[in-house]
């Protein structure tokens, strides 16, 4: 699962691609927590992402609450592959939504 950070003036854009698994949650934690760090608006591009399972859903859950806590705007960028929106709908995660 590649992650990427691109630093932008005012927002934290987190790239995430491939299959992200209970194997590459620790990565994908790690990214969230260095997104937020910097106290600037996250943005989250899940467009390359092609399976995620109930743990990354998970942390992803929970970087979002995080960021709320925080006082950190957390937004998704771009569409979300319907296979990704469906395994959401399949975890209960159906009301789990990000504002554009």
């Amino acid at each position: 699962m590649p992650a990427t950070v691109e630093e932008r003036e005012n927002t934290s854009l987190v790239r995430l691609e491939g299959a992200i698994d209970i194997a590459s949650v620790a990565e994908m934690r790690s990214v969230f927590l260095n997104a937020l760090a910097s106290s600037k608006e996250v943005r989250l591009t899940l467009e390359g992402v092609t399976e995620m399972d109930i743990t990354a859903l998970q942390v992803l859950y929970a970087a979002k609450r995080d960021a709320a806590k925080a006082g950190i705007h957390f937004a998704l960028e771009g569409s979300v592959p319907d296979e990704i929106s469906a395994a959401m709908t399949r975890a209960g995660f159906a009301k789990f939504e990000f504002q554009k």
